[in-house]
């Protein structure tokens, strides 16, 4: 990067931020100390006006910051930093959003808060269907940006919170001859035939992967699957627990696996092995 294309500016935190500007994209990252425990928040906007808004409120409340142009920008920087929230506009000029939203899901389970026209239902279904965790529609105001990055900051908080301590290196659990890659995203039967998952009900399995034999309730797997409380009710924890169950298991109408507790919740009655 060209050190004079450098400026510097400083950070309602107290911590020194540097930005740069490379054919047309403004990066903003914050390099002090301080800035540990702050979340990070990925823009990824090809106008110009709206990174540079984005960038500034969010940084003037307390939030690190990198916007972005394009996609070869935002892989670059998630290759590099550790981003805690993407924001991400799904009509870019010549890049297909929803690519990007797919690539990033592929390879990780960073929140994605999808950025949408008024118009676009359709692009917001399919977004989160593809495992984006909320949505914004323009016109919007940076306010409300902002209580929806905060919003999904503590729901992946209480995900946290609930889950045991998390082993980066995990790539694959194993249960009852089944077997689940993380990274494929890709469900394996005990017989070897590839199994398909949606979004949904990848999230679902992973999430009682990694709470085996443990009651959860709906409102516990609706944190743990990621699943957008705006977009369903409860019920649809029991909607994709009864797809899932066809799925899995050997008698859908007595199930072994996925067990129903009354009042409660559900628990992932099997042993499940980690593989690295």
């Amino acid at each position: 990067m060209d050190a004079a294309a450098l400026e510097t500016v400083t950070s309602v935190t107290g911590s020194r931020a540097r930005g740069a500007r490379r054919g047309g994209t403004l990066l903003l990252t914050v390099s002090a100390t301080k800035t540990d425990l702050v979340p990070h928040v990925l823009a990824v906007d090809d106008d110009p006006a709206m990174r540079e808004l984005i960038a500034e409120y969010l940084r003037e409340n307390e939030l690190r910051v990198t916007a972005v142009a394009t996609g070869e920008e935002m892989s670059r920087v998630l290759s590099e930093q550790a981003i805690d929230v993407i924001v991400l506009d799904l009509r870019l000029t010549d890049e297909d959003g929803m690519e990007l939203a797919k690539q990033v899901r592929a390879e990780s389970t960073i929140p994605i808060i999808m950025v949408t026209g008024k118009k676009d239902e359709a692009d917001r279904v399919m977004g989160l269907e593809l495992g984006a965790d909320d949505y914004i529609t323009k016109p919007f105001s940076p306010r409300e940006l902002l209580a929806r990055v905060r919003a999904v900051l503590r729901r992946y908080k209480l995900v946290e919170d609930m889950l045991p301590a998390r082993d980066e290196k995990r790539r694959e659990y194993r249960f009852g001859g089944w077997e689940l890659n993380l990274r494929t995203r890709h469900l394996t039967s005990p017989q070897g035939d590839s199994i398909e998952l949606t979004n949904g009900e990848f999230s679902l399995l992973q999430a009682f992967c990694a709470s085996p034999r443990r009651i959860l309730s709906r409102d516990q797997l609706l944190e743990l699957s990621r699943l957008n409380r705006a977009e369903v009710y409860d019920r649809s924890i029991d909607v994709q627990i009864l797809r899932l169950r066809r799925k899995i298991e050997p008698d859908p109408s007595h199930p072994e696996y996925i067990k129903t507790e009354r009042g409660a919740g559900y628990m992932f009655d099997v042993p499940v092995e980690v593989l690295r």
